[in-house]
């Protein structure tokens, strides 16, 4: 046994003998195998030193080697009950930048301030929030994802209590710039969706958490309806923060899901039990010494590189942006529309349930055919074009500029038009909306891997930038064309369904040309390189967690490698590689394919691997 490892107790190791024979030529004398806790120890890399040697005294635990210590070893009904929890707190992240609307009748005639002012509330929340999300994300990189989200969610909480008690507007304004800053967000939201399924599982569950987006922006006028014609317009925030309350309360139940974190407590533990065991971010330093903010604003500074350099990023952003403040276009302009019916405030939330029926529908379509995708992967993304992931968008995001413009012309109002059609166009909307967010996320997901969190991150900021920015133009663009003629309130839908028409133009061309797209990317070309370097070692680790009663040496003896042309060969043991000159050190990033602001650490370690190596 190496140097550095100690004997541990009889009652915590189990002796396994690897029934894979050894490779041709390797001479291994060694059959026996130490397992603690599930984790081969005799097999863990040596720690490098930073002279670049091997030290024999230290042992490195990888994601591969306590990948059942991992959110992905959950089992699947806990993991449905994190991502439950997730969902609520959401929904109630969007419900809260979507609820300011309807307080703003309340507070024009309480400050005695004009509509447009009063909406600067919520302009300031939503731009806040864009820049928000992305600087919580490498927080929760390196202090785990659940104690970055309840400090996310009790603050924003508190913020909602002087702006229920404010003697002013701009004091209202000032905490809501607070509240829209500390709201991590998907950021962290959906890179917990990345911590517990492999990309090419984890469709479902990202599904689940952009219905719970989206279907937050539409509970709120729904239930903002009531609030509006019954209670003061204080209420807004006072059930924002028992929401936010509730949610924040449910989610404190759920466990850590952060890969680093739980590696770093699982390596506390074999030394507790006499070895020497570290974990990659043990390695790097204490928190103070990890943390170099050069190079963190570096990480925040790439989800907008990514937008301005990245043709694929930068135009399907654009589309997702525009499509998502179109709700907020809605949240004002609905009730201009409805009025013509002579609908009350309440009616007005109510029929915000067209939206949401939309949805419902484009959540079950995707269902439909993420079946279909994951039987062209079979576990494996590399076995699929990324393109394939927008096909359903080809489809779908065409309805967008038909829902605007059938909108358009039901905004004449009865006697010709019933009230239902609008509602039916607005549903039509919600489904190309879904599938623009859903599509949009999951594509960059297959395309950029480890560097997708700065690829998604540029997503997230232009839906929430924008949609802050349609809050200020929303009003004042329906009531300013045409002024005072029949055509008022139909004019804008149809120069909106114009330049949605424009904006799904990418969408077929990436479909088509998104390979030489990707090709053209620096950061996407090296997917491939970083997708192979583990996915032996990976797909052990993944063989290993699915049979609790299977052993690391078994599973190497049981897991198959597909070749480029499709043969299947025996994957050889992690010894066998080692021999080779193949077994990496804790240098080596972890894995980094993730959703919104899951992989800001390793991306960067990635491309210093990558430089150094060049």
């Amino acid at each position: 046994m190496a140097s550095g490892v100690r004997s541990a107790p009889k009652e915590l190791v189990a002796s396994v003998r690897d029934l894979g024979s050894s490779a041709a030529g390797s001479g291994d004398p060694e059959k026996e195998a130490v397992v603690v806790n599930g984790i081969e120890v005799e097999s863990l890399p040596f720690a490098v030193a930073a002279d670049g040697t091997q030290d024999p005294s230290r042992r490195v635990l990888t994601e591969e080697k306590g990948y059942q210590h991992l959110g992905f070893a959950f089992a699947e009904r806990r993991k449905w009950l994190v991502l439950t929890s997730i969902f609520i707190v959401q929904i109630s992240m969007n419900f809260n930048a979507a609820i300011y609307a309807n307080a703003v009748p309340g507070m024009k005639t309480t400050f005695g301030i004009s509509a447009s002012k009063a909406r600067l509330g919520q302009f300031i929340f939503l731009v806040m929030y864009a820049f928000g999300c992305e600087l919580w994300a490498p927080w929760s990189e390196e202090l785990g994802r659940y104690c970055v989200l309840q400090w996310s969610l009790g603050l924003v909480n508190l913020w909602q209590i002087p702006c229920a008690l404010a003697p002013s507007f701009w004091m209202v304004f000032a905490f809501r710039a607070l509240g829209g800053l500390s709201s991590a967000g998907g950021s962290v939201t959906l890179g917990m969706v990345a911590d517990m399924w492999e990309p090419a599982d984890q469709q479902y569950a990202v599904a689940f958490v952009v219905l719970s987006s989206v279907a937050g922006s539409v509970v709120a006028p729904i239930a903002g309806g009531f609030i509006t014609q019954y209670l003061a317009w204080t209420w807004v925030f006072w059930i924002s923060l028992i929401f936010g309350v509730v949610a924040q309360a449910i989610h404190a139940f759920t466990p850590e899901t952060r890969a680093s974190v739980m590696l770093a407590k699982q390596a506390k533990l074999l030394r507790k039990q006499g070895y020497e065991v570290y974990a990659e971010q043990e390695l790097a330093g204490s928190f103070r010494k990890r943390i170099d903010f050069k190079e963190a604003f570096k990480l925040m500074w790439r989800p907008y590189q990514f937008l301005l350099t990245e043709p694929i990023v930068g135009f399907l952003s654009l589309l997702s942006g525009f499509s998502d403040a179109l709700i907020f276009v809605g949240l004002e302009s609905f009730g201009l529309v409805l009025a013509k019916w002579n609908f009350d405030y309440v009616q007005v939330g109510l029929a915000f349930i067209g939206l949401m029926v939309g949805y419902v529908i484009a959540y079950a379509l995707y269902m439909w055919d993420y079946k279909k995708q994951r039987a062209i992967m079979q576990g494996d993304t590399a076995n699929m074009a990324p393109e394939r992931r927008l096909r359903l968008l080809l489809w779908l995001v065409a309805l967008e500029p038909i829902g605007l413009f059938g909108f358009a012309w039901t905004s004449l109002g009865p006697p010709a038009v019933h009230w239902i059609a609008p509602l039916i166009f607005t549903a039509l909307i919600g489904i190309a909306n879904f599938a623009i967010y859903m599509a949009t996320i999951d594509y960059m997901v297959a395309a950029y891997g480890p560097y997708s969190a700065s690829a998604t991150g540029g997503n997230g900021f232009c839906r929430d930038f924008l949609a802050g920015v349609a809050a200020l133009y929303a009003t004042p663009f329906y009531t300013s064309i045409a002024k005072g003629t029949r055509w008022q309130l139909t004019v804008p839908s149809l120069i909106l369904s114009a330049i949605a028409l424009v904006g799904t133009l990418p969408v077929y061309y990436f479909y088509v040309r998104g390979e030489d797209a990707r090709n053209k990317s620096k950061y996407a070309k090296q997917l491939a390189d970083a997708r192979a370097e583990k996915k032996d070692e990976r797909q052990e680790a993944i063989t290993r967690a699915s049979s609790r009663n299977t052993t690391p040496a078994q599973s190497r003896r049981t897991t198959p490698t597909t070749s480029r042309r499709g043969s299947v060969e025996v994957a050889p043991t992690l010894y066998q590689r080692s021999l080779a000159g193949k077994a990496r050190g804790y240098e080596t990033p972890t894995r980094a394919g993730s959703v919104k602001g899951m992989a800001r650490v390793s991306e960067s370690a990635e491309m210093a691997r990558r430089e150094s190596a060049a």
